[in-house]
Parts: C-alpha cells; sequence; structure tokens
C-alpha cells in the first residue's frame, strides 16, 4: 500500500475513518489484517468494547498538562514551572495533575501530535475524522463510525443510544457525516451535578414514577377507538413510559451512587460526568463523549486553569482508577484531548494578560485502558515544546490505532449506505500507528 511522505504530511493531507461489517464472516474478511493490509491481523484482535472519549473544547495547553517544559522560563512556563513526578519514573506532568500523577501507570502519553492547523473548526474536524475538509464530502467523525460498527448495525439493541454526548453538542462539525442521522450522537442536556440529573427523554423533572403511572392510566381510559393509527401510537408511548420509569433510567441516577464514591469523583459537573460515563459503559454503550468546554483560553490562562485543571484531574484520575478496579478498563479505551494545543510562548501583551493562542503544530494527547499499554510516553518536542524533535504523531495514527483496538482494520473499505467509495484509512504517516502502545 502506498504511504504518504513527509511533505504531504506536513501540508496537511490527514486521512482516516473507520469502517465496520455486522455479520461475522465479513468481519472476519474486512478487519482481520489480510495481505496487503497495513495493520497486522494481531493489531486487529479487538480488545475494546466501549470509548470514552474527554473533548476538551478548544484545545489545552501541552505546557500545562502532559509536556511540561520548566528549562524553558517563564516566558513560555508562566508561574508554573514544577512539574510533579508521576509514579512512572521518567514522566512528568504538570504540577496541576497530582492526581493523575499518581496513576501514569494506568495511561500513556503522545506528546507529538500534529496536524498544523490553528481553526478551530477544521481542526475539530481533522481530530474527529481524520481528514481534511473539503472535496464535497463530509466524512463521519469516530463516534459516528463506532455507532455503526458497533451500534445498531451490529445488533445493540438497548434503550439508550449507542453514541451520547455528556452533555452538549461538540458543535464545529457534523458529527455522522454522511452516513446521516441515524448515527448522529444523543445529547443528554442539564448537569449530572444536580440531582436530579435531567437527561432528555429519560429523566423529567417534577414526575414522580406514581405519578407517571397514574397520567398513563388516564390517558388509557381516554383512548377510545382502535385503529392502526392508535397502535402505533400505544407503541411510541409504551416506549416512552419505558424509557422514564423503567430501568434505563436508572442508568443516569447518580443518587444511586455511594457517597463517598461521587465524592472521590468530585461533586461538579466534570467528575459526575464520568461517574455517569463508568455507568454507561457498565450498561454496554460503545461510545460516549464528554465535551468539556472552557478550553479556548486566549485570556488570562493560568487563572482559567488554576480554576479548572483541579476538576479534571480528579475526576479523569478516578475515572481511570475505578474502572481498573472494576476489571473493565481493559475493555474501555480512553483518549483525551482537544482540536489542537495552546501557543507554548505567554501571550502576555494586552489584550490577552497572559493568555495562549491556538496551536496545532505540536500538541498532547492521552491515551489508556482497551488494551493500549499504561505508563508510555509516544514521541518527543523540543525544549520549549513549538516543534516536534522526534516521533510525530498524525491524526490517522492515533484514530487508526484507536479503530484496530476495537477489531476495526483501518485499512478496509467504508461501507455505507449512499455507495460512496472511500478507504476507511488512507495511508498512514511516515510514522504509522502506535504500535510501541498496542498489547
Amino acid at each position: 500500500m502506498q504511504t504518504l511522505d513527509r511533505r504531504q504530511f506536513l501540508s496537511g493531507c490527514f486521512a482516516a475513518a473507520a469502517c465496520f461489517a455486522a455479520q461475522a464472516d465479513v468481519n472476519e474478511r474486512a478487519f482481520a489484517g489480510e495481505a496487503g493490509s497495513t495493520v497486522p491481523r494481531s493489531l486487529t484482535l479487538g480488545k475494546a468494547k466501549s470509548v470514552i472519549q474527554i473533548w476538551m473544547w478548544g484545545g489545552p495547553s501541552a505546557l500545562e498538562t502532559f509536556d511540561p517544559k520548566p528549562g524553558a522560563g517563564e516566558k513560555y512556563c508562566g508561574p508554573w514551572n514544577k512539574p510533579l513526578q508521576t509514579n512512572v519514573p521518567g514522566i512528568e506532568i504538570s504540577q496541576s495533575l497530582p492526581h493523575l500523577a499518581k496513576c501514569a501507570d494506568l495511561y500513556s502519553i503522545i506528546r507529538t501530535m500534529t496536524h498544523g492547523t490553528n481553526h478551530h473548526e477544521q481542526a475539530s474536524y481533522i481530530m474527529q475524522t481524520g481528514r481534511m475538509p473539503g472535496g464535497g464530502i463530509v466524512y463521519p467523525g469516530v463516534g459516528a463510525v463506532i455507532s455503526k460498527v458497533k451500534g445498531y448495525d451490529a445488533g445493540y439493541d438497548r434503550k439508550i443510544p449507542p453514541y451520547v454526548v455528556l452533555t452538549t453538542s461538540q458543535g464545529r462539525f457534523s458529527e455522522s457525516g454522511f452516513l446521516g442521522a441515524k448515527y448522529k450522537p444523543f445529547i443528554t442536556g442539564s448537569d449530572p451535578s444536580k440531582t436530579p440529573f435531567l437527561v432528555s427523554g429519560y429523566v423529567v423533572e417534577g414526575i414522580t414514577k406514581e405519578r407517571q403511572e397514574h397520567r398513563r392510566e388516564l390517558l388509557e381510559t381516554l383512548d377510545g377507538a382502535s385503529s392502526v393509527a392508535n397502535r402505533h401510537i400505544d407503541a411510541a408511548r409504551e416506549e416512552a413510559f419505558k424509557l422514564i420509569t423503567g430501568d434505563t433510567a436508572k442508568v443516569f441516577d447518580l443518587s444511586s451512587e455511594p457517597d463517598k464514591v461521587r465524592g472521590d469523583y468530585g461533586r461538579n459537573w466534570f467528575g459526575q460526568s464520568c461517574l455517569t460515563a463508568r455507568r454507561l459503559v457498565q450498561y454496554g454503550v460503545p461510545y460516549i463523549t464528554l465535551n468539556y468546554r472552557g478550553w479556548d483560553t486566549h485570556k488570562r490562562h493560568f487563572e482559567t486553569l488554576t480554576r479548572k485543571q483541579p476538576e479534571w484531574d480528579q475526576g479523569l484520575a478516578m475515572l481511570l482508577k475505578d474502572l481498573a478496579d472494576l476489571g473493565l478498563l481493559d475493555t474501555t479505551l480512553i483518549w483525551w484531548g482537544g482540536e489542537f494545543g495552546r501557543t507554548p510562548k505567554v501571550q502576555t501583551e494586552s489584550p490577552w494578560f497572559g493568555g495562549r493562542g491556538h496551536f496545532g503544530k505540536c500538541f498532547s494527547v492521552m491515551l489508556a485502558g482497551g488494551g493500549f499499554k499504561g505508563g508510555k510516553v509516544i514521541g518527543e518536542s523540543d525544549a520549549t515544546g513549538e516543534n516536534v524533535k522526534s516521533r510525530p504523531v498524525a491524526p490517522q495514527d492515533m484514530l487508526g490505532s484507536i479503530y484496530a483496538q476495537l477489531g476495526i482494520n483501518p485499512d478496509a473499505k467504508l461501507p455505507n449506505e449512499k455507495g460512496i467509495d472511500v478507504p476507511c484509512m488512507p495511508p498512514a504517516s511516515d510514522a504509522g500507528i502506535l504500535r510501541e502502545l498496542i498489547i
């Protein structure tokens, strides 16, 4: 298979997507890593069953997360120049992440993710689909593809849709692309740290189970004539009552969790969203996104991080440890990151006053579980974090690795109802998929 050269890579011709096959025999042929595939069979057996994507909407800074540069000086580090040694010798992360420093053996870091795009919409599209926008085709994001692979077309029959976003739409791109509305995510709305967590269509404020049953009986009394139309209405109504009053709604009832567990995750939006994601994994949802807004820190960057970093440090560390303790981390893949990073050099001038701009040239992503090794670092940036020093990782390399962990051969064709003839993932960059991380 032909591969992209470095010039093509640096110019932004990134590509990745995914494919699916509903029947086992089709899966065997399409995903087995057959002759000619760039992904060997051993890497497409598929350990992961669910994915939790923690989308840092706006773009998080590498220097204040997983690639600190204490020697770069105040112009780059600002006041944060004392990184923490993790529980894995040789790996340091930001001083603002003490909880994650204690469990670095559970996750690995990519320090050289790169696509060179500094615009939110384009960068989000690239990171979610692996492809540059344009060409008359809108490609599906990774969540939509997995919704298809592991969801409706693969016999998924749960009441909660196979692709869930907590709690607001990611925007910036069309999640399902040419796959269509069937594969768009279910957006929960509301706030899981509030009681009750008012999930759209599942949990209704002020409506007890008893009141719902009373309303149901009243409707049945008022319904008179029987007809085909009425039978369809009755069936739809029955489904609605099951969602609101049945076991499905209990998935979102965090009050059933011990107070200590809820406290360990953090009694805030992010912490309780992580806890909800764990419960959705236990229920069997294949793809869950936490759309964590507020990381477009153009102004007063360090002030914002001082408020926000403790929340996700605590919540993500607890999610990793909780999944590991429950025996679910091996089959649950977690990826953390945004559309790009932030400029390594702090913008101290007006109107930014200590902000960081958009930076797609070199930034960090975290991967954990689902067959990925923990305690590893991929790539090295230079002394200031402005350039890739070694082992660049393109979006298609990371997404291809994620698909492989789900048992999807990224080289196979992407079947679709529109008959669009495209591969799952055109050739990876020169560096290729993340073989170093795959168990």
